[in-house]
Formats: C-alpha cells, sequence, structure tokens
C-alpha cells in the first residue's frame, strides 16, 4: 500500500495533473518551434531503426533498444505501438510485419524499446531473440493506436491492469508519469504465472520506493500453480543439494486471479480512476466485468489486446494499414486525436460541395490474361505483385477535371486532372476528390508516397522519402509540380 507521509515532514508541491511536453506545441497559435514539433507525435511514419541494445528480462522476455536512423526522435504517445518488419525468411524475401508495443517513455525519445517475449513455437519472437543484436535495422511504420495517455489530464487518477507479456504498453505509462511534474495516482496491479515472471519487477520497484505517486501491487493467478512450480523447485534443490540456479524464493506477495473482491480490497476507489489494461483476451474480459461490477463507467476503460482471437488480429491489421496510408489517420479509434493537431497539418479531408462530399469518378478495370499483348499507347499495363494477371485501363476513356497545362490520370480512381505547373501536385488531387492519404504537407513525414508511372516531377522534399523509393518510382505529391504530363498510382 501507498506509504504514509512522516507529518513532520512537509510534503512536495507539485502542479495540478499531468501535461505531456508537447501538449503547448499543439494548442499553440504562434507557431512551434523546430524542435518541438519534432518532439510531437502528430503522425505515424515510415522509417529505419538500428538496434542498440539487447537487455534480457524475466518472463522470457526481451528487451530491443532502438535509435532512427534519420537521427530524428520518435514521436509517441505512451502505450501506442509500432508495426515493424521482420525478414525471418532472409533479406531477398518478402519480411513478416508485426505489431509490437513501445515500452519506453516518450520523453527520453531519441531511443526507444519495444520489448518481445519469446515463444517457442512462434515464428517473429524466436527470430528476434536469435537474430536481432546491436546493429541490426528494421523498418518501421508507427506510432499507432488509440490506447495511450492523454495529452492532459488535470485529475490524473489511473489504474492499470497488466497481465504477463501486457505490461508493455503500461510500462511506458509508468515510466512517463514518472518522468513528468504533477500531481498524479497511479495504481498498477500487475499478474504474472510465477514469481520469477514478472518482467521490469525491479525497476518498478524502485520507481514505488522513489515516486509516493506509483503503486504497484504484484499477484500470482494461480495458487495451485505456483505451489507445484515451487514444489518442483524444492525438490530439485534437495536432490542436487544446493539452491537450484535460478530458482525463485518462496512467494509471500498475493495469489490470486482477477476478480471483483480483489479490486474492492486493493483499489477501493477504482470508479473514480481512469483504467488501462492490457493482456491477453481471457484476461480482459474477466477485467471489464469485474471492473463493471465495482462500478467503472465505460467510458473510463481503455483496453489492449496483447493477443486476441482472429477478429482482434484483423482489427489491428487493418488499423496499421490506415496507419501506413494515413488516408484517416486512425480517425474512427479516437476523435480527440483530430481535435488536438495544429491547424498548420490540415489533415486529410475530401473537397465538400452543397451536395456533400466530392467523390471521384471512377471507372471500372477490365482483368485480362497476363500473357495477353498490351498495346502500348495510349493504354498503361498495371501488374500488382503477387497476382499473375494484368489490369489494363486507358486514360483516355476517363472524366477530365480541372484547370491547367499538364494532366494527371489517376489510374485507381480513374480520373483525369488537369494542374497548373506551379501547383502541388497533392492540391490538384484534393480538389477533384483524388484520395491520397497526407499529413504534413511539406515532404517530411513521407505519408503521401504515391508511385508515378509516367511522366516528371519536380520534387522538394525535406526527408520524407529514400533515394531507392524514388529509384522505384515513388514520388510525394505534397512537395512535387508536374513538369510534363503524368500517370500516377493512386
Amino acid at each position: 500500500m501507498k506509504r504514509l507521509a512522516d507529518p513532520m515532514t512537509p510534503l512536495a508541491q507539485r502542479i495540478r495533473g499531468l501535461e505531456m511536453p508537447w501538449n503547448r506545441v499543439l494548442s499553440s497559435t504562434t507557431g512551434p518551434a523546430g524542435a518541438a514539433t519534432a518532439l510531437g507525435p502528430w503522425h505515424p511514419q515510415e522509417f529505419s531503426a538500428e538496434c542498440v541494445e539487447t537487455i534480457p528480462e524475466a518472463g522470457d522476455m526481451m528487451v530491443f533498444v532502438f535509435r532512427r536512423m534519420d537521427g530524428a526522435p520518435l514521436a509517441f504517445r505512451s502505450g501506442q505501438y509500432i508495426n515493424i518488419d521482420f525478414p525471418v525468411h532472409g533479406p531477398g524475401a518478402e519480411p513478416v510485419s508485426r505489431s509490437y508495443s513501445i515500452s519506453s517513455a516518450p520523453t527520453e525519445p531519441w531511443t526507444f524499446s519495444i520489448t518481445i517475449k519469446r515463444d517457442s513455437k512462434g515464428l517473429v519472437s524466436r527470430w528476434a531473440h536469435e537474430s536481432i543484436r546491436p546493429g541490426t535495422v528494421l523498418e518501421m511504420l508507427g506510432p499507432v493506436g488509440a490506447f495511450h495517455l492523454a495529452d492532459y489530464d488535470r485529475r490524473a487518477r489511473y489504474l492499470l491492469l497488466g497481465a504477463g507479456a501486457g505490461i508493455t504498453p503500461l510500462m511506458s505509462m509508468v515510466r512517463t508519469i514518472h518522468s513528468l511534474p504533477g500531481q498524479a495516482d497511479v495504481v498498477l496491479l500487475y499478474h504474472g504465472s510465477a514469481p520469477d515472471r514478472f518482467a521490469f519487477s525491479e525497476e518498478l520497484d524502485f520507481l514505488a520506493r522513489a515516486d509516493f505517486r506509483i503503486e504497484v501491487i504484484y499477484t500470482l493467478g494461480d495458487r495451485a500453480q505456483t505451489d507445484r512450480a515451487q514444489t518442483v523447485r524444492a525438490q530439485a534443490d534437495r536432490e542436487s543439494g544446493e539452491r537450484s540456479a535460478g530458482s525463485a524464493p518462496a512467494w509471500t506477495g498475493r495469489v490470486g486471479r482477477l476478480s471483483t473482491p480483489l479490486l474492492e480490497e486493493v483499489v477501493p476507489d477504482a470508479n473514480g480512476r481512469q483504467v488501462f489494461a492490457c493482456g491477453p483476451e481471457g484476461y480482459l474480459n474477466t477485467a471489464s466485468d469485474c471492473l463493471r461490477e465495482v462500478g467503472v463507467d465505460e467510458t473510463s476503460i481503455f483496453m489492449e489486446f496483447f493477443s486476441g482471437d482472429r477478429e482482434t488480429r484483423a482489427e489491428y491489421a487493418e488499423e496499421v494499414a490506415i496507419a501506413g496510408e494515413i488516408a484517416e489517420e486512425i480517425a474512427s479509434a479516437s476523435e480527440e486525436y483530430y481535435e488536438s493537431q495544429p491547424a498548420a497539418l490540415e489533415m486529410y479531408e475530401p473537397e465538400y460541395t452543397a451536395e456533400g462530399p466530392v467523390e471521384a469518378v471512377g471507372a471500372p478495370l477490365e482483368a485480362v490474361d497476363a500473357l495477353a499483348e498490351v498495346p502500348v499507347e495510349p493504354e498503361v499495363e498495371m501488374v500488382v505483385a503477387g497476382v499473375e494477371t494484368a489490369t489494363v485501363v486507358d486514360p483516355a476513356t476517363f472524366a477530365t477535371v480541372g484547370e491547367g497545362e499538364h494532366t494527371m490520370a489517376f489510374v485507381r480512381t480513374g480520373l483525369n486532372v488537369r494542374v497548373g505547373s506551379e501547383e502541388f501536385v497533392l492540391d490538384a488531387a484534393r480538389r477533384a476528390g483524388v484520395k491520397i492519404g497526407a499529413n504534413c504537407q511539406e515532404g517530411m513525414c513521407g505519408s503521401c508516397k504515391v508511385v508515378k508511372l509516367d511522366g516528371d516531377v519536380d520534387m522538394n522534399h525535406q526527408g520524407g522519402i529514400r533515394a531507392r523509393e524514388i529509384d522505384a518510382g515513388k514520388f510525394l505529391p505534397c512537395c512535387s509540380t508536374a513538369t510534363s504530363d503524368l500517370i500516377i498510382d493512386a
């Protein structure tokens, strides 16, 4: 339980609530400084990161510390995750993508950590533990996710519920709260399967001692399982005549799975807190029932499924896809995220008329035999990777809108858009209703990246695209003007 202050010792004085360091930049009306903007978690980005350290943790976990190859900080909110491409089948094969929560604090953004639990049957986790070493470079996308602390919380009273590897995003939250000034009241209820399976326990114990705002409560989920494990270890100790290496001391703490009586005992004021819970699906289903029984309103409960059924995994895959396109910027998950964005970023929105949003006029695509002869003019052949058919479209059949000396044919949308030589490609596309994800609009984030099938552009980017991507035909329409007619895969 929380320590009682000595009545003769003056209490520390703090500002009210918690405010993330970038929050004032978000609300600034005078134009934030460049460094502050870089530290703000405005949007997901594609980037390369180099592993700089690996740290073994309890519970078959490994902490991998990374830094971005471009030298920029990784701006994120506590609790978010990143999607990583793992070359498990070799450098020339298609990578395997997985999402992992960031366990470090965004207040130390120059390096960031992910924590991976080894699964003996897992494809990626085994490869990561065996292959990722300092110097390993991986491709990443992030940050992603609406499971995170608010940018400003006047009350800042939290209940964190974690089981097993679900501790990783909660660890980021605890570290962040400890690093910030302000009043806060945090209770972490951490369930583990065995005494020696609590990851980050040494650091958590230190934080609980050093910061009176933080309380950590450990509990074993199953007494019978724990007793069996300790009996086996004791037998091994007796047979060897000495204590086995790595064996855990007898458990003297709490035992019991998550339940309503447990919450009522250790967190009697749970219904006055915001709850962040992460763990296996069964654990979170139980948490949902227990929290409802102790009176916590559903609007105060936030959950992250560390593992889940097929539907849950599909939802994560969809979220990552949306982040990659930046078309809606996870709008369905967090409306407040957009309300807090500085106007200068101008998240993509379709143009509107009196009748409603402007929609592009699409032309049907015709599938033909991949071996069929394709006329060179005026048709364009588009071959989608992994599909043994080619799709042939004729830009001459598209409707044409806009004014300007050059024509941009958007082959997926089925629309020709006229553009002036001084107008950015993205601006003309947006005005016509072509949906291209866009965020910074300054050539920095790379979110609007598309493929140019034909034609030339003048691109003045700020690091948002790699040389090999330009060689492959990609460009950033937000900072590019047309110098000829264009055919664009969008």
